[in-house]
């Protein structure tokens, strides 16, 4: 019992985290551009990483060739790709639109678990994945589901396709058996030599806002917070029993961003979310059953 208590505690705590990093995308945007933000970002997250690693004393360096592909692969899609395009999303639409869309990654690992996994999809998977879809219909049009005008196309298009980039990252990287935090650290080496080669070209002092937000999401975003997820998961009695808190995460995020951003949240918003969620939870409740 003392255990599950202590992993509804990490898992809460990384809840709340992962609740803030739209707002402080949005926030940090304001003071540098997207390939700054995810350079000083990532390469925050990947010192942090290599501390945690150092305390646990765990080897940075004993991989196999095929090991180090596999992280080339993992990092270039995670965090090069992913944050990048969704860093560009967010520049784009208002944070209470971007962080429901790149929500239903979900649904996407449902999809190319299909091919890549060789699952099969159910008709109740259909449905799921129908009734999300509707969800982000609305979120995208904020409401007017008829006339289907969106005020960035890109943008839409930007935060859906992120959420694409993390499903096959999610997938590669279950197939992947090395320690989640080995895995992780070098994911982060590769993505940060990848951003590197784009931004070093171009280099600038960023604003110290915009630095010190790429600070914070790198630590609590793409690094320290994964470390807290795994503990909860580490501890609890099953997965399932924390794994259903992360549908919090949308929501609060959504409270962050009326207080922090200053978004006035749409109706559709909430509408529009709350049916992204009910399509992952019901295909959550289909793939147990």
């Amino acid at each position: 019992m003392i255990k599950q208590k202590k992993a509804y505690i990490y898992a809460i705590s990384a809840v709340i985290l992962w609740s803030t990093a739209a707002s402080a995308f949005k926030i940090t945007l304001r003071y540098i551009k997207p390939i700054s933000m995810l350079f000083y970002s990532s390469l925050t997250a990947l010192i942090a990483l290599s501390i945690i690693l150092l305390i646990q004393r765990k080897s940075f360096i004993d991989y196999s060739k095929k090991e180090i592909l596999n992280s080339a692969i993992l990092g270039l899609l995670n965090p090069f790709a992913y944050y990048i395009i969704l860093f560009k999303a967010y520049s784009l639409l208002p944070a209470q639109l971007a962080q429901p869309l790149n929500f239903i990654w979900p649904l996407m690992i449902v999809l190319f678990s299909i091919p890549i996994l060789k699952q099969k999809i159910t008709y109740q998977s259909i449905l799921s994945i129908f009734t999300s879809f509707v969800g982000v219909v609305i979120i995208s049009t904020k409401g007017r589901i008829f006339d289907l005008r969106f005020d960035s196309p890109l943008g839409i298009f930007l935060a859906l396709f992120s959420s694409i980039i993390w499903a096959l990252f999610f997938i590669f990287n279950i197939k992947d058996k090395r320690d989640e935090i080995s895995k992780l650290f070098l994911s982060f080496v590769f993505g940060v030599i990848f951003t590197a080669i784009i931004y070093l070209p171009n280099f600038h002092i960023p604003h110290w806002k915009g630095l010190l937000g790429s600070v914070y999401i790198g630590l609590f975003e793409m690094g320290i917070t994964f470390i807290i997820w795994i503990r909860a998961l580490k501890l609890s009695r099953t997965t399932a029993e924390v794994n259903n808190l992360i549908y919090l995460t949308p929501f609060i995020s959504l409270l962050f961003i009326s207080f922090v951003v200053g978004e006035k949240i749409l109706f559709s918003t909430i509408i529009g979310l709350i049916l992204i969620i009910s399509g992952i939870i019901l295909q959550q409740k289909f793939k147990r059953s």
